[in-house]
Parts: structure tokens; sequence; C-alpha cells
């Protein structure tokens, strides 16, 4: 259920000290065979990184500065929470603990199998997803993933990804909202959220769209999760040009939420070039998506003191050649 959305308005970011915004608009982006406008090469023919390339040192800098209260919110949802697997493509880690007897001590250690990095709170890299039928973000194909890692996780893990993270809480600031079916959040909803939190865009800023999901999934009871999968349909963003207009003029690094997929599911394919936000946003802008993560008491928070914006570190897991990581984030106030 989308909801009626008026033309997009012109957003643009305050540029960090010292560092001009330098991105084209939207409508200078070139259009690629697809359709969708994307921003490959903005950074360099060889970037792996994308728009985390805005979490400079100033960035970062601006970010600590936000850390007041001392308070740290844990943005990771339990790594088996998400089961059965709403894709059917993913399953819950199959965890167990062995002792090592040793002569005056024990050791326990554990063993993971059948783990998925994005079937709990993760990232997508960008490798993960493609901008049209094979060309991944700065034109790169699937054997350049493969062989030479381009796009893959690992080269988040090396720098970490630390920044602004700003908290759009889609719920109207309702606890009691119900994130349930397939409603879509418009242009119009993200400002209404955005000016809730008497914040302001900023270059590098990490969105964290807040829709209830991920609470509301943990409090169901394996009847009602089992019945998830089935028909799949969750709340999430537009499929729309609009939509993807509206988070390239942020000059957002990253955008991630707590729903399943950021987008509403299932993709609207008749849509195209923007029936699947995925590609755009992966594939096209090179922008850091993550998904299901624990926003539930951070957003508590922002509503308790009215204050939404915080510093976000996360350290991705430094797997070469990997497509996503557990999200292993938490925000700073």
């Amino acid at each position: 259920m989308t909801r009626p959305q008026p033309p997009a308005p012109a957003v643009r970011p305050a540029p960090c000290p010292g560092r001009p915004a330098t991105l084209p608009a939207f409508d200078d982006l070139p259009v690629g065979r697809s359709g969708a406008r994307h921003a490959w090469h903005q950074f360099g023919q060889d970037d792996n990184i994308g728009l985390v390339n805005l979490l400079t040192a100033d960035v970062v800098r601006l970010a600590a500065g936000l850390v007041r209260q001392g308070k740290v919110f844990a943005l990771n949802a339990p790594a088996d929470l998400f089961d059965p697997a709403p894709f059917g493509t993913r399953g819950a880690p199959r965890h167990h603990t062995f002792a090592i007897r040793r002569p005056h001590s024990t050791v326990v250690d554990d063993v993971i199998d059948n783990f998925y990095p994005q079937a709990s709170s993760q990232w997508d890299s960008l490798a993960h997803a493609s901008f049209d039928t094979d060309t991944f973000y700065n034109g790169v194909s699937q054997a350049d993933i493969q062989t030479r890692h381009r796009n893959t996780i690992e080269h988040w893990a090396r720098r970490g990804i630390v920044g602004r993270a700003v908290v759009l809480d889609l719920t109207d600031g309702n606890p009691g909202y119900v994130p349930a079916g397939d409603t879509a959040f418009g242009v119009a909803d993200l400002e209404r959220s955005r000016r809730r939190a008497g914040l302001e865009y900023r270059d590098g800023d990490i969105l964290l769209l807040h829709t209830g999901f991920t609470a509301w999934y943990a409090g169901l009871d394996q009847a009602a999760r089992q019945a998830v999968p089935r028909d799949l349909a969750v709340i999430g963003l537009e499929h729309s040009e609009a939509v993807c207009r509206y988070l390239w003029e942020t000059h957002a690094a990253a955008v991630a939420t707590d729903t399943l997929t950021l987008e509403v599911w299932p993709p609207d394919h008749s849509g195209r070039p923007y029936g699947f936000l995925h590609q755009t946003l992966i594939g096209g802008f090179g922008m850091a998506v993550g998904e299901l993560w624990w926003l539930a008491d951070l957003t508590a928070d922002c509503r308790a003191d009215g204050v939404y914006e915080g510093m976000l570190v996360s350290a991705p897991l430094n797997l070469p050649g990997g497509t996503g990581s557990p999200a292993n984030a938490v925000v700073i106030k």
C-alpha cells in the first residue's frame, strides 16, 4: 500500500568544514542502459567503497563531538532471530560449543556453520546487487567480483564505517505502530521524520530508518514467524525515482533500516528502472545499505530526549571476497 506522495523537494546537505559538496545533482548523473541514473567513477575507476568515501576525517571528528552522555546502543539483532529464513535461500546459524580440557583449566570454543552474514543485522557490500542485468557498481562484472574482489566487503572492513547517525522515525513517533503489510514510505514520510528530528543533513550521514519491523518480529511466537515467509509482503521504502533522488541529494554515505530489504517487498518490476532500489542505491550510487538492524532501543531514547543523532561505529567482517557482513554497529550519544 503506497501513500500518495508530493514531488520530491530539493534536499541539499550542508558541506563538512573544509570540504565542499562536490557530488553532482541527481539530474546531472549519467543514465545507464537500464534507464536508471548512476554515480560510477565519482571517486575513480578503481574505487571499491563508493559513498563511504564521504566518511572523511572531518566527518568522523564531527560525529565524535556528538557523544555527550556516554550512552551506547547496540544495533545488532540476535544472529538466529530470523528463522525461518524469509527468502528460503538463507537460514539460521547452527551453533554449538565444545570444551578443551587442559591440566588445570577448561577452554570452551564455538563452532558456527550454516552462517549467512546477511541473515540478520547486516551490511550489503557493493558486490551484493548489480546495477543492471550483469554489471555492478563502477561497471565491474561478476567475474571481477569473484576473481579480483572488486566491491567486496573487506574494502569497508579495512577502514571501518564511522560517522554521524541520523535517526528517521518513520512510525511518526508512535510506540504502538504495527509494521505489518507492504506499506511503502516515500519522500514526504522521510522529510516528515527529518523535520521531527529537527536536523539538517550533512555530507556523509548514515541514515537509520526506524519502522519497528525487527522489534515487532522479535515479539512474534514461532507459529507467527513461520507465516512471515509465505506470500512475503514487508514494509519499506517506496520503489520510485523520487526516493532515489532524495537519498542521493542527502549526500548520505549509507542508509540502514530495521526492516527486511530497505525497500518495500516485493519489488515492483513494472516500475523499472527504479522497481528494485537495491540496484540503484548499491549498484548505481555505491551507497552502503544495512538491513534488519535493531533500532528499537535507540529510537526509544531519541523520542525520550529529543536527540536524533549520534556517532555510529561499525566494524564489518574482514572477509576477503565477501558480499555482506554482520553490522557489528553501535551508536553512541
